[in-house]
């Protein structure tokens, strides 16, 4: 199906829909406590040096990391699909975070990234929040994936070898 370049809303998301991906969480500490939201709007900047982003449209969240400096993201595992419901709106238990230093993680996620923010971009109807990476590990799993409006889960059974280099 093609369309004009005039692309309403509901047909974009729809478009973008179509593109899996992973689903995190992302959470900042502010004189309140932790606060922390659901969004799959994140990716890996670039490597030299480390950089990565999230993409927040007008949210809690973005005034929280338009005041602050810092942010934390949990990539979810497979098995995070409460979590990611629970951080998405519909929260249903208490979270203990996991916060080596100047962070706060969602326990059970397959890698935490925390950052210090070095750019803020306006794009649109949302903020870029560009971070330089100050905090990482990660953990081997199957991930929790997000498409055509649905939560899906990985089911390959790939390893690295497959891979051609």
């Amino acid at each position: 199906m093609t369309t004009t370049m005039a692309t309403d809303a509901r047909r974009f998301r729809t478009a973008m829909g179509r593109f899996a991906t992973g689903v995190t969480v992302i959470t900042t500490r502010t004189a309140d406590g932790v606060h922390g939201m659901t969004a799959n709007g994140f990716l890996s900047v670039s490597l030299e040096p480390p950089l990565i982003l999230v993409s927040l449209g007008a949210c809690a969240m973005a005034r929280y990391l338009e005041a602050g400096d810092r942010y934390a993201v949990t990539v979810l595992s497979a098995d995070q699909e409460a979590v990611s419901r629970h951080f998405g709106g519909r929260p249903c238990f208490d979270v203990r975070f996991e916060s080596p230093g100047a962070f706060d993680f969602v326990p059970g996620g397959l890698a935490r990234i925390g950052c210090r923010i070095v750019d803020r971009v306006p794009a649109g109807d949302h903020t870029l929040f560009l971070g330089e990476v100050e905090h990482l590990d990660y953990r081997d799993g199957a991930p929790l994936l997000f498409y055509t409006g649905s939560y899906r889960t990985l089911h390959a059974g790939l390893t690295e070898d497959v891979f051609f280099y």
